[in-house]
């Protein structure tokens, strides 16, 4: 009897401090700066934002929430980035093998200077990346990436001037390029339910092969309006001058690359020391 009485209580106590599922707070939110690993981030709108760099497998457990208030799971296709704004939908191409996905970014990060992007684990193994990082192309979807920014709560009042979005049929082209879709074709619209939040549905699984294109590891300082004022950081620092184009309207920016670097190790050696000169803005670029 005495045993039975201790085992009930035991299921009540369990009951009564079980965890209260987390629930979603979906919204846009761009953010103010952030500091992690010696570096500023400066999160900013960049509807058209495309880049090279370093990838690494997301960190952060299941269950909580991500930066725009969608509940994390490393299932779905899904990331973290540094500075756009959230959510937001890209492409990642792996350019050790020429594998590409397409993920929504919701969460920031990664917290580690040198690494541009983060993928979940499901994201991060259709890419064929093991534990290490990565070399990767990021472009972004504009069209999409500007729909989550009208429809979400906090979003700005945004003009779109391309055409209304259609379903885009995908076709497998055989031979060394390819396309290959699991699971269902899902929306990005957000969507409410009636009796929840509103939510985001999954984006469909859907890797497609490309042709491999690894480069070589450098580091680039923060972008110059001014090309003398790029030139004479170039000379006093013995780097390299090179034309930077933006999709924000700025016009060509002025970036000073330091390298080539063969090795991670190589160029996370040479950011740091970039870094600790003061030349807060430097990351690594891939070229």
């Amino acid at each position: 009897m005495k045993k039975a009485v201790f085992f009930l209580g035991c299921v009540a106590l369990a009951a009564c401090t079980r965890k209260e599922p987390v629930r979603p707070d979906l919204h846009y939110v761009v953010g103010a700066p952030w500091q992690a690993d010696g570096r500023w981030f400066y999160p900013r709108e960049e509807f058209s934002w495309q880049g090279t760099g370093v990838a690494v497998r997301q960190t952060g457990r299941d269950g909580e929430l991500t930066t725009d208030g969608e509940v994390r799971d490393s299932a779905t296709m899904t990331g973290s980035h540094q500075s756009l704004q959230l959510p937001a939908v890209v492409t990642v191409i792996n350019l050790e093998n020429g594998r590409e996905v397409t993920i929504r970014v919701n969460d920031r990060g990664p917290a580690m200077a040198g690494r541009m992007i983060g993928l979940s684990s499901r994201a991060a193994d259709l890419l064929g990346m093991g534990k290490g990082p990565a070399q990767v192309r990021v472009v972004e979807d504009e069209a999409a990436s500007r729909q989550l920014a009208e429809t979400l709560p906090g979003g700005p009042t945004l003009q779109i001037s391309s055409a209304p979005l259609e379903r885009v049929t995908q076709t497998d082209l055989g031979g060394a390029q390819g396309t290959s879709v699991v699971g269902a074709e899902n929306s990005a619209v957000a969507a409410g339910t009636p009796h929840g939040p509103t939510v985001l549905p999954d984006l469909p699984v859907t890797v497609r092969q490309g042709q491999p294109g690894p480069g070589m590891f450098w580091v680039e300082t923060m972008d110059f309006t001014s090309r003398y004022a790029a030139m004479v950081q170039a000379a006093r620092q013995g780097g390299v001058l090179r034309p930077a184009m933006t999709g924000s309207g700025q016009g060509t920016l002025w970036a000073v690359r330091y390298g080539p670097f063969v090795t991670i190790q190589e160029a996370d050696a040479a950011l740091k020391r970039a870094l600790a000169s003061g030349l807060t803005g430097s990351h690594l670029v891939v070229e």
